[in-house]
């Protein structure tokens, strides 16, 4: 699952990505409102989380373009306005859920997964592409049932790779899931890891293609 995070407080906007990303999502965050209505349209997600209060756009206004583009996402506001007429206008522009700040992580992961769960039909831990398989709580890979002996950057990638299965996912992205470990990030280790990969998925009938200038996508047959 692909998260949009708007949210322009950095501190909270690099918490909540984390926590998200070990939860097993794949999250995107930006403080600006504009920029988020041009990622929205020119990237798949599959959840927004959304900051009312943000620099160069109301939250509000946000949603209101994007419900104008009949864009169906379904989208969880974040705010530190409490007013009961905040939340009404909120819901009535099209926002599915409400969420004051402070808040719990807990209760804004379990607001996440029933958002999923409601808008999308249910909500594994078990994600299956061709004969591979992730647990999301895990971060573990199989396949055939087996687990694969992959390093912890190797499965970083292809858990990307899986989540957003038959999506080009770009090197950026992947540099940026990469570089939250602690080890820096040599200049070419993106083709290492795809050329390992590749080889470690062959048996199995997975591929890893080259988009040459856009990024990668996970093939099965």
């Amino acid at each position: 699952m692909n998260i949009l995070l708007i949210e322009d407080d950095a501190v909270l906007s690099d918490g909540l990505s984390h926590v998200l990303q070990q939860s097993g999502y794949t999250v995107s965050a930006t403080a600006s409102g504009k920029y988020a209505l041009q990622l929205i349209q020119a990237q798949g997600f599959d959840l927004i989380v959304l900051d009312l209060g943000l620099p160069d756009m109301d939250g509000l206004e946000v949603l209101r373009h994007l419900r104008y583009q009949k864009i169906a996402l379904p989208i969880l506001i974040l705010t530190a306005r409490d007013e009961v007429t905040d939340r009404i206008e909120g819901i009535s522009l099209g926002a599915d859920d409400y969420l004051t700040k402070p808040f719990d992580l807990g209760e804004l992961e379990a607001r996440i997964h029933a958002l999923i769960r409601r808008c999308y039909g249910g909500f594994s831990h078990r994600i299956e592409v061709g004969r591979l398989a992730l647990d999301t709580q895990t971060h573990q890979i199989l396949a055939d049932g087996q687990l694969l002996s992959l390093s912890a950057r190797e499965t970083a990638l292809l858990e990307i790779l899986i989540l957003q299965a038959g999506k080009v996912v770009s090197k950026d992205r992947i540099a940026q899931r990469l570089a939250s470990e602690s080890e820096a990030l040599a200049d070419n280790a993106i083709e290492v890891y795809i050329h390992r990969l590749r080889k470690s998925l062959e048996p199995y009938q997975s591929n890893i293609r080259t988009i040459r200038g856009l990024g990668y996508l996970l093939e099965t047959s």
